[in-house]
């Protein structure tokens, strides 16, 4: 399995503008599987983080694959929720069960942090492509611009839960990539020091969230995909407003790479585990 996932990363980091081939040097390979089998000792309530700030929206790297994996969580018996503050709160909230976070600040939102925890009792956190914060306090996006007033404070769930901790990330300034602080040092970005229990990295990070679907599908023999429909997802999330974050454009993208690369992620992975 260990070989498998090997692959797996392989396919994930395809593509790669960002330097995440670099940084995979100072992970322990495996993490597709690992994170994979982290979800499957831990069933219960999955609380999932995402949505990046951009342009007083969203962007679509994060949404999209974190709406497949509620779907796959919630055919295999768990409980997801999604944590996350507007506007993506409110969109999501008529389709799925969510906890809705402020806008706040750290002393507001330590205790709205602390009673979801006790409200939900998490199982298992999972961050997909959410800002971490860095070592001055403040949230920063790729081109190094202040997001902190439009960030909820995810990173406590990081911080204050006592259940295992799963992040996503594809440039350094995303929760989880407080693992590999000091490799990102040379990377042009303001790096995240939030950590995690496994961290996952991808060109894109939607496409990491792909890989630890395909590892699932490998430990469990059923192929997951069948259960998703990443085109259909980006279209209804654009029409609600969000936005790819490097175009910044309402289209059915993620990071600039049309849809139908993410498509080709994922027949790439289909075809690696169902050979």
């Amino acid at each position: 399995m260990n070989d498998l996932s090997e692959k797996i990363e392989k396919i994930i980091l395809q593509h790669g503008e960002r330097g995440m081939d670099r940084l995979q040097k100072h992970l322990i390979p495996g993490y597709c599987r690992r994170a994979a089998q982290m979800i499957l000792d831990n069933k219960g309530v999955v609380i999932i983080g995402t949505g990046f700030p951009v342009s007083g929206s969203f962007e679509s790297d994060g949404p999209i694959s974190a709406i497949s994996l509620y779907r796959v969580l919630a055919h295999l018996d768990y409980e997801p929720v999604f944590a996350c503050a507007p506007p993506i709160s409110k969109i999501l909230s008529s389709r799925y069960t969510t906890y809705e976070l402020p806008l706040a600040d750290w002393d507001e939102s330590r205790p709205v942090i602390m009673k979801a925890l006790a409200d939900l009792n998490p199982s298992l956190i999972v961050s997909i492509e959410r800002p971490g914060v860095t070592a001055d306090g403040r949230y920063y996006n790729m081109h190094r611009d202040d997001i902190t007033e439009f960030t909820a404070k995810f990173d406590l769930f990081f911080q204050k839960s006592q259940c295992p901790c799963i992040a996503f990330g594809d440039g350094g300034n995303e929760i989880g990539m407080g693992n590999v602080a000091q490799a990102l040092s040379n990377f042009e970005i303001i790096p995240s020091v939030t950590t995690c229990d496994e961290l996952v990295i991808a060109s894109v990070s939607n496409w990491g969230v792909y890989g630890v679907m395909a590892a699932l599908c490998g430990l469990l023999s059923k192929d997951l995909f069948e259960l998703i429909d990443p085109e259909s997802t980006a279209n209804y999330l654009i029409a609600n407003g969000c936005v790819d974050g490097v175009t910044k454009r309402r289209e059915a993208s993620e990071d600039g790479f049309p849809i139908e690369i993410s498509n080709s992620i994922i027949r790439q992975l289909r075809s690696l585990i169902f050979k």
